[in-house]
Protein backbone atom coordinates (compact mmCIF):
# COMPACT_ATOMS: atom_id res chain seq x y z
CA UNK A 1 0.00 0.00 0.00
CA UNK A 2 2.92 2.33 0.71
CA UNK A 3 4.26 1.88 -2.81
CA UNK A 4 0.88 2.83 -4.27
CA UNK A 5 0.75 5.91 -2.05
CA UNK A 6 4.22 6.97 -3.19
CA UNK A 7 3.24 6.47 -6.84
CA UNK A 8 0.27 8.79 -6.37
CA UNK A 9 2.46 11.36 -4.60
CA UNK A 10 4.85 11.28 -7.56
CA UNK A 11 1.97 11.68 -10.02
CA UNK A 12 0.59 14.56 -7.92
CA UNK A 13 3.97 16.31 -8.12
CA UNK A 14 4.08 15.73 -11.88
CA UNK A 15 0.64 17.36 -12.14
CA UNK A 16 1.71 20.45 -10.20
CA UNK A 17 4.87 20.62 -12.32
CA UNK A 18 2.81 20.60 -15.51
CA UNK A 19 0.47 23.30 -14.21
CA UNK A 20 3.21 25.56 -12.85
CA UNK A 21 5.53 24.83 -15.78
CA UNK A 22 2.82 25.78 -18.25
CA UNK A 23 2.31 29.03 -16.38
CA UNK A 24 6.02 29.84 -16.19
CA UNK A 25 6.58 29.20 -19.89
CA UNK A 26 3.85 31.75 -20.69
CA UNK A 27 5.25 34.50 -18.43
CA UNK A 28 6.93 36.34 -21.31
CA UNK A 29 3.75 36.08 -23.38
CA UNK A 30 1.77 37.37 -20.39
CA UNK A 31 3.91 40.50 -20.42
CA UNK A 32 3.08 40.97 -24.09
CA UNK A 33 -0.60 40.26 -23.49
CA UNK A 34 -0.67 37.10 -25.60
CA UNK A 35 -0.58 34.41 -22.90
CA UNK A 36 -2.91 31.44 -23.20
CA UNK A 37 -3.70 28.39 -21.14
CA UNK A 38 -1.85 25.42 -22.57
CA UNK A 39 -3.18 21.85 -22.62
CA UNK A 40 -0.42 20.93 -20.17
CA UNK A 41 -1.93 23.32 -17.62
CA UNK A 42 -5.36 21.72 -17.91
CA UNK A 43 -3.99 18.19 -17.80
CA UNK A 44 -1.75 19.06 -14.86
CA UNK A 45 -4.68 20.44 -12.88
CA UNK A 46 -6.80 17.39 -13.69
CA UNK A 47 -3.93 15.11 -12.68
CA UNK A 48 -3.65 16.96 -9.39
CA UNK A 49 -7.39 16.55 -8.76
CA UNK A 50 -7.48 12.81 -9.47
CA UNK A 51 -4.27 11.97 -7.62
CA UNK A 52 -5.18 14.23 -4.68
CA UNK A 53 -8.50 12.44 -4.25
CA UNK A 54 -6.70 9.11 -4.49
CA UNK A 55 -4.16 10.20 -1.87
CA UNK A 56 -6.88 11.23 0.56
CA UNK A 57 -8.74 7.96 -0.02
CA UNK A 58 -5.62 5.84 0.46
CA UNK A 59 -4.66 7.76 3.59
CA UNK A 60 -8.10 7.30 5.13
CA UNK A 61 -8.11 3.62 4.13
CA UNK A 62 -4.88 3.22 6.13
CA UNK A 63 -6.51 4.95 9.13
CA UNK A 64 -4.03 7.83 8.91
CA UNK A 65 -5.21 11.19 10.11
CA UNK A 66 -6.09 13.62 7.33
CA UNK A 67 -6.42 17.36 7.90
CA UNK A 68 -9.80 17.82 6.26
CA UNK A 69 -9.71 21.62 6.52
CA UNK A 70 -6.39 21.76 4.67
CA UNK A 71 -7.58 19.31 2.03
CA UNK A 72 -10.84 21.23 1.63
CA UNK A 73 -9.04 24.53 1.08
CA UNK A 74 -6.61 22.94 -1.38
CA UNK A 75 -9.54 21.37 -3.23
CA UNK A 76 -11.40 24.68 -3.39
CA UNK A 77 -8.33 26.46 -4.78
CA UNK A 78 -7.80 23.69 -7.34
CA UNK A 79 -11.45 23.81 -8.43
CA UNK A 80 -11.11 27.56 -9.07
CA UNK A 81 -7.91 26.95 -11.07
CA UNK A 82 -9.58 24.16 -13.05
CA UNK A 83 -12.62 26.29 -13.74
CA UNK A 84 -10.58 29.20 -15.04
CA UNK A 85 -8.30 27.06 -17.18
CA UNK A 86 -11.15 24.93 -18.54
CA UNK A 87 -13.38 27.85 -19.49
CA UNK A 88 -10.59 29.83 -21.18
CA UNK A 89 -8.64 26.90 -22.66
CA UNK A 90 -9.64 27.63 -26.27
CA UNK A 91 -9.12 31.41 -26.16
CA UNK A 92 -6.25 32.73 -28.28
CA UNK A 93 -5.16 34.97 -25.42
CA UNK A 94 -6.11 35.33 -21.79
CA UNK A 95 -6.25 38.62 -19.90
CA UNK A 96 -3.20 39.31 -17.73
CA UNK A 97 -5.06 39.44 -14.39
CA UNK A 98 -6.82 36.15 -15.07
CA UNK A 99 -3.63 34.43 -16.15
CA UNK A 100 -1.75 35.84 -13.16
CA UNK A 101 -4.53 34.65 -10.85
CA UNK A 102 -4.05 31.07 -12.02
CA UNK A 103 -0.31 31.30 -11.38
CA UNK A 104 -0.86 32.89 -7.99
CA UNK A 105 -3.45 30.31 -6.96
CA UNK A 106 -1.13 27.53 -8.07
CA UNK A 107 1.60 28.89 -5.82
CA UNK A 108 -0.88 29.33 -2.97
CA UNK A 109 -1.77 25.65 -3.34
CA UNK A 110 1.91 24.69 -3.22
CA UNK A 111 2.51 26.79 -0.11
CA UNK A 112 -0.56 25.35 1.63
CA UNK A 113 0.66 21.84 0.85
CA UNK A 114 4.18 22.42 2.10
CA UNK A 115 3.88 24.93 4.95
CA UNK A 116 0.61 23.91 6.62
CA UNK A 117 1.51 21.10 8.98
Amino acid sequence: MDVLLHVFVALHIIGIAALLGGFLTQMKAMGAGTARFTPAMLHGALTMLVTGLALVGLSQANDWSVNNVKIGIKLAVLVVILGLVYVKRDDEKVEKPLFAAVGGLTMVNIFIATLWV
